[in-house]
């Protein structure tokens, strides 16, 4: 996923500004933020990313400006306890724990701009001795926090990247129009799929959607990117659903929703399974109705749901 702290540690090394990079490396209990939450210190005050908000925030500030004026990198176990966390309600009776990295923007513009927006897996690490570094080998299969085998003394932490997710939207209706922008804000990839020209365009969708408008036998046939790539299907009426859903149930979407009442969606699987169109196993996929349940009513409330819905898959997708 793109990642607006590393982002951020790219433009600093492009403008050779001094820097402190804070990373959640550890985590016991309840907990404000968990492993691989990051924050970016600024000498100005300025703060990017969060490692938790309020006093523990204002903790690692404090450690990392003076780490600024020291050079010195250190590590930090914090508990969120009445004593500490009181003032403002961090009483959570977790622990964290992780690092304080001054001037991380000397690993080097390119560095960080690969971290943020990444064409495969990759890893990176901070050395024992707080340097920063990429990891070789194969990123797959290995868990946030944690040192590859063998190199548990080596590395303090180590942390997977990999591509955005993408997105693929079947319909260009009010629906896809509200989700898109949110979805690209969420760190999607965004594609839109319509066969009407007159909304599959830059006044309804921001630029970097991608925008398709065909007839649907050609706009079905696009292969999968070779992202994790989640679908949703919000066309402008239950035969166009249906005729999309008949071919993306398919296809290997890591998650796929479609607009819609339990009504609709027992309708069309009935007919699906009497037809054959998909196994039950396949049809047991698919949510309809998409979204989490928050009692919405508007077209903002149901894009909310739907990408909170997402949000949650993605997560557990991840592991």
């Amino acid at each position: 996923m793109r990642n607006v702290v590393f982002q951020a540690l790219a433009e600093a090394a492009r403008e050779e500004e001094r820097v402190v990079l804070g990373v959640i490396t550890g985590s016991q209990g309840s907990s404000p933020q968990k492993i691989g939450a990051k924050a970016l210190f600024h000498g100005d005050g300025r703060i990017g990313g969060t490692l938790g908000g309020g006093c523990l925030e204002a903790e690692i500030q404090k450690r990392a400006l003076q780490s600024l004026r020291t050079g010195q990198a250190s590590g930090f176990e914090l508990v969120l306890d009445h004593d500490f966390g009181w003032d403002d309600g961090l009483v959570c009776g977790g622990k964290v724990s992780g690092l304080i990295l001054p001037d991380a923007q000397r690993a080097g513009e390119r560095f960080w701009r690969e971290l943020a927006e990444p064409t495969g897996p990759r890893m990176w690490g901070v050395r024992a001795d707080y340097s920063l570094a990429e990891i070789a080998g194969p990123a797959d299969g290995i868990a946030e926090g944690t040192a590859p085998s063998g190199l548990a003394q080596e590395w303090l932490y180590r942390e997977k990247v990999a591509p955005a997710c993408a997105l693929w939207i079947a319909g260009a209706g009010h629906i896809a129009q509200a989700v898109a922008p949110l979805a690209l804000e969420l760190d999607f990839d965004v594609a839109v799929f319509d066969d009407r020209p007159a909304l599959v365009n830059s006044r309804y969708f921001p630029a970097e959607a991608v925008l398709r408008a065909e007839d649907w036998e050609k706009l079905l046939s696009w292969p999968l990117p070779s992202a994790p790539t989640f679908g949703l299907i919000v066309t402008r009426g239950h035969r166009h659903d249906a005729l999309v859903l008949a071919n993306w149930i398919h296809k290997p979407f890591r998650f796929l929703g479609m607009i819609g009442s339990a009504r609709k969606a027992r309708t069309i699987f009935e007919h699906f399974a009497r037809e054959k169109i998909a196994t039950a196993e396949e049809l047991q996929r698919v949510a309809c109705p998409v979204g989490v349940r928050i009692r919405c009513q508007t077209v903002m409330e149901i894009a909310v749901s739907i990408m909170a819905q997402f949000i949650d898959k993605r997560a557990e997708r991840a592991g």
